[in-house]
């Protein structure tokens, strides 16, 4: 058993170092060509050499080269991003990563409205981002968001019940809260599924207009509060630790 998963991780050496924005396979094979890198003390000069990167050394001019590969990242994203990989008119959470992330090809796990803010996970793991979207799943997703409008008691029974929408879908209970309430109110509402635009559609069906809008947590995911609009950061060992736990329910 051990011998074929570790068979089944082996890749070629300028394979691994591209993965990891070292360069495209022509620089790396320059690299490889200058003597730079070694696997387990031996200089490798054959770009087809193949590595097990679970279980072999790897030094690039004496520094030891971690693999990785599964990329998870937190983004706080800005309003007037798209949250797709590629868009023909606007930028997109994809294009706000550095080159070291994008060798990964990741992509973002589910999608945020144009407008709104807040918590995106981008991965390229697609297995763990088909169960957190799976709808079998039911993953919790809490908003802060402002309301035009008093938000009440009449709200909160009416949005544990699930409201109709404009296309006559009766949505899942939600559960709000009303941080504060006047003529704007400040609240929180927790849903566990992700339609076009809920979140707003939810409001405008009890008469009531979001005039802000951000996702504070997913699942076990709670936002980075330090991390600026379109800033993000990998998660920690903890982070992905209790999401994969999560996911495997």
């Amino acid at each position: 058993m051990g011998d074929l998963f570790s068979a089944r991780w082996r890749m070629r050496i300028d394979k691994m170092l591209a993965n990891l924005g070292f360069g495209s396979r022509k620089e790396v094979k320059k690299i490889l060509k200058d003597g730079a890198v070694r696997v387990n003390g031996q200089i490798v000069k054959d770009a087809k050499q193949q590595v097990d990167p679970e279980n072999d050394v790897v030094t690039l001019n004496g520094e030891t080269v971690e693999y990785k590969e599964f990329i998870y990242l937190m983004m706080n994203k800005p309003p007037g991003v798209v949250s797709a990989t590629e868009d023909h008119q606007d930028e997109t959470v994809i294009d706000l990563l550095e080159i070291e992330d994008l060798v990964f090809d990741p992509f973002p796990v589910g999608r945020l409205d144009k407008d709104t803010e807040g918590l995106l996970l981008i991965t390229n793991d697609g297995q763990l981002a088909h169960r957190l979207l799976s709808p079998k799943k039911h993953v919790p997703k809490t908003y802060f968001a402002v309301i035009d409008g008093e938000v009440t008691e009449r709200d909160i029974e009416a949005f544990k019940n699930g409201v109709t929408l404009d296309d006559g879908y009766k949505t899942k209970p939600g559960e709000l809260k009303i941080l504060k309430s006047g003529l704007t109110s400040d609240i929180e509402l927790t849903i566990t599924e992700g339609k076009f635009h809920q979140v707003k559609r939810m409001f405008q069906a009890v008469g009531k207009r979001v005039i802000y809008l951000k996702r504070i947590s997913m699942g076990p995911l709670k936002l980075d509060e330090t991390l600026e609009l379109g800033e993000y950061r990998e998660l920690t060992d903890e982070e992905l630790q209790k999401l994969k736990e999560y996911q495997s329910q």
